[in-house]
């Protein structure tokens, strides 16, 4: 018995690790697959698929991965975690939390964490549908005349990949963890051959090479930049899906297999290219003699929709943050583990993004074309994290100027050269992510925006809740038995619901409790600290404040929490026969300052796709009375 504790325990880390390797690897872990034959197929191909070249080109990606994804993210930035949780909003908050508050940066960490993740997205429609896209098209290694079916395979597959998203990443993750580490070993299979054969391949480990492929052609070097940052587009990915399984698991995922798997792979196609130049139009496929090519594109197809799987739970997280810090509408958020609180899943987005990669697909027709598009969103976003790790690195870590300096200097340098470089396919293609980013953002500002004037003009309308009291023990209203829950935004004004209930009906329940559900920010919130409750002054009048805190991560289950305080001596009532009661705001477009009368319009579009307040909050729906009211902004 003394033993079972440790073995669950390594089996528990285990579990973990197999999950992460089946949910946030798949983006960055299928990179090979299009890397270095976009490199090759620039332009025409204005890389020549030399012996130096291939090697100049392998050195780079090489560092490329290492500097990036196991230096900067895995070493520095997976540590910035709030509460468990990732992502860049996480990362902005966090950031934002450590400066002075009113500051101008307090104000600009949260506009660059939203733009951030509106850049998040965009990358999280266009990675599927080139990782897949990619995969099928080995078919025409073996078959050209396939290449017909590669579309509607395309859609087949990404269709069932959507389908099985309300099972949830933790029975998502079980089942791909298993294929992943098929994917991986196969990846380092079809390389090492090809590095024994030709051992000089190692020699690209050396970043030296990636320098004198660079200065013996400044311009090929840097337009080749474009499409090496496809090497590390799932960077973002691993953070992101932080919450889902935590740094621990994804930092030995990656050390222990992804990336030793994913440099042995790129030496091996950079052998290939330089033993016989015809295979740099498609050289991971080249790697495997001819007889695997077929189980190759199955396995292959299986990892790409795994790879689209770590942007979709990342989108699905970065999405739930971003509701929870008032810059989407309430969004319907199903949990989908008992014991992992970031495994979840959003219905809306999840269809949205299926309808855009969809669109995509129909659209851009291959791989090839689709890689054009791809990869400005993904530089941008990591430019974004690094400037806001700054921020949390000086305000929160204390560290000295020059390790910042060192810091920003080295990454800085290194991702806006991939942002340059990718500017170059905006005419081409490069257009579509970045207008989708600044939909996304314009949306995510304009509700931000919003929120913040509609609660301004409700505290102007709802009476103080000190008068409230003083109507309340002047006499003049009838107590009914039972207790009334009033949901509330504010702990300084009267609920519009009950006002417009004690001035309609002239009644008052015996226990009223006034509901303030507060998001702090961070991203779970214990069960001691969850509940705070405030009498108002008067112990025995039956009327009491109760503070619900939650996380930005938290599932704001009001029932749940109120049973909870329930269990205390300051809060005696019966959760199974308490009746609910929300005020429903309808909001006009009106003439007040704030916002330009347009905004206003889209801002009312959103609110009437918010998600049921009742469902939000979980509330029962044979006891939940609803009140309406105006409001013009």
């Amino acid at each position: 018995m003394q033993d079972s504790g440790p073995e669950g325990h390594r089996s528990g880390r285990a579990a973990l690790v197999l999950g992460a390797l089946g949910v946030v690897f798949g983006d960055i872990g299928t990179s090979p697959l299009y890397a270095m034959q976009t490199v090759f197929a620039l332009d025409g191909g204005i890389v020549e698929p030399t012996r130096d070249n291939a090697l100049g080109v392998v050195s780079t990606i090489v560092w490329a991965v290492t500097l990036v994804v196991t230096v900067k993210y895995v070493l520095f930035v997976l540590r910035a975690d709030n509460d468990g949780e990732g992502g860049v909003l996480s990362l902005a908050f966090l950031a934002r939390r450590s400066v002075r508050p009113g500051g101008k940066r307090f104000r600009l960490v949260m506009v660059l964490g939203v733009i951030g993740a509106a850049l998040f997205y965009g990358d999280s429609v266009i990675t599927p549908a080139i990782s897949v896209m990619s995969a099928i098209e080995g078919l025409e290694v073996s078959e050209p005349g396939l290449a017909t079916w590669v579309v509607p395979l395309g859609i087949t597959v990404i269709t069932v990949l959507f389908v099985v998203q309300r099972h949830g990443t933790d029975r998502v993750g079980r089942l791909f963890g298993p294929v992943m580490v098929v994917w991986f070993l196969t990846l380092a299979a079809l390389g090492l051959p090809h590095i024994l054969a030709y051992p000089q391949a190692l020699e690209a480990l050396s970043p030296h090479l990636a320098v004198q492929f660079a200065l013996a052609h400044p311009l090929v070097s840097f337009l080749a930049l474009g499409a090496v940052v496809l090497a590390i587009t799932g960077a973002e990915a691993l953070y992101a899906d932080m919450g889902h399984f935590g740094r621990p698991a994804i930092a030995r995922g990656w050390f222990w297999l992804v990336f030793p798997a994913l440099t042995i792979n790129y030496l091996g196609q950079a052998e290939l290219i330089v033993k016989d130049p015809s295979t740099a139009s498609r050289p991971f496929f080249q790697l495997a003699p001819t007889w695997a090519t077929i189980p190759l594109v199955v396995l292959a197809t299986a990892a790409t929709v795994i790879a689209s799987q770590a942007v979709i739970s990342g989108a699905f997280s970065v999405s739930r943050q971003a509701e929870r810090l008032d810059f989407l509408p309430r969004l319907t958020v199903r949990q989908t583990s008992q014991h992992e609180g970031g495994q979840i899943y959003v219905p809306a987005v999840n269809w949205v993004l299926f309808v855009g990669v969809v669109v995509l697909m129909l659209t851009f027709r291959s791989s090839e074309h689709l890689a054009v598009a791809y990869g400005l969103a993904v530089t941008a976003t990591l430019c974004l994290t690094t400037c806001l790790f700054l921020v949390y690195a000086d305000a929160a870590l204390g560290w000295p100027r020059w390790r910042l300096w060192a810091f920003g200097a080295l990454f800085l340098w290194v991702e806006l050269s991939f942002v340059a470089a990718n500017a170059t396919k905006i005419t081409h293609g490069g257009w579509l992510p970045i207008l989708m980013a600044a939909l996304i953002a314009f949306v995510m500002l304009t509700w931000g925006t919003g929120q913040q004037l509609v609660k301004a003009r409700r505290r102007k309308i709802e009476r103080p809740l000190a008068e409230f009291l003083d109507q309340a023990h002047g006499g003049g209203l009838h107590r009914v038995p039972g207790t009334a829950v009033f949901l509330h935004t504010s702990d300084d004004t009267a609920p519009l619901s009950l006002r417009e209930n004690v001035d309609f009906n002239r009644v008052l329940h015996e226990t009223v409790i006034i509901t303030n559900t507060l998001r702090m920010n961070v991203p779970h919130v214990p069960a001691e600290e969850r509940v705070e409750i405030d009498h108002l002054g008067d112990q025995w009048d039956g009327i009491c404040l109760v503070r619900l805190r939650f996380g930005f991560a938290d599932e704001q289950d009001v029932p749940a929490a109120l049973a909870l305080a329930a269990q205390g001596p300051d809060l005696t009532y019966d959760p199974d026969t308490a009746l609910y009661f929300l005020s429903r705001i309808s909001v006009h477009p009106g003439r007040r300052p704030g916002m330009a009368r347009w905004r206003k319009r889209v801002y009312v579009a959103l609110s009437h796709n918010a998600a049921d307040p009742t469902q939000y909050f979980h509330l029962p729906i044979d006891r939940t009375v609803v009140v309406g009211a105006q409001l013009h902004l």
